[in-house]
């Protein structure tokens, strides 16, 4: 029985497991288009695991007050745990004549996670990933699925593209219908003429 194993092991070790979902979540975040395509079960497991450091972006988006920087520090520090951190050996090379490594991906994906992600899905309870399925993998079968930010700008201008055509269908019925009633009304006066 399986009674208190809660997640899949993924066939890694926890060091390994733990990296590549911090990696899947820095792609995700990172990414231009707010998703990724990785196997199901990897999917399944990076839903909680990125959907717990955008709850920590969304309460540092709704504090306010005095304590609102520190709050929002803490939790961005908490964040960070969830992505690569990037200042490895950053200390070492600000000698003298030394260049600074470039930060990485995990730094970015933080910054991006509360300053955009966390105003974006401020006012959202929860569920801010989906998961769709695409079929098998050729060459391994392996079960395919694309895990995706909800709310993105794609979704946005199709909502908007559907609100213009049926915008544009209902102007036309209301031009049809205009066009039926003065119709009628002419042939109404024709035969009251008559």
């Amino acid at each position: 029985m399986r009674h208190l194993k809660a997640h899949r092991k993924l066939g890694r070790t926890t060091e390994h497991r733990i990296s590549m979902l911090r990696n899947l979540a820095t792609s995700l975040i990172n990414s231009r288009e707010d998703r990724i395509i990785t196997t199901l079960p990897k999917a399944k497991e990076l839903r909680p695991f990125v959907e717990k450091a955008i709850t920590l972006s969304r309460r540092a988006a709704s504090l306010d007050g005095d304590a609102s920087e520190a709050g929002g520090l803490h939790l961005r520090r908490q964040a960070a745990a969830f992505f690569h951190s990037g200042n490895y050996r950053r200390a070492i090379a600000t000698r003298r004549g030394h260049t600074l490594p470039p930060r990485t991906a995990g730094v970015a994906a933080v910054r991006r996670l509360f300053d955009e992600l966390g105003e974006r899905f401020k006012d959202r309870p929860g569920g801010y990933t989906r998961i769709i399925k695409m079929g098998r993998r050729t060459g391994d079968g392996a079960e395919l699925a694309i895990i995706e930010l909800v709310d993105n700008a794609r979704e946005k201008e199709a909502q908007a593209s559907a609100r213009k055509r049926t915008k544009g269908s209902t102007k036309k019925k209301a031009d049809e219908t205009k066009a039926t009633e003065t119709s009628a009304d002419l042939k109404e006066e024709g035969a009251s003429e008559e």
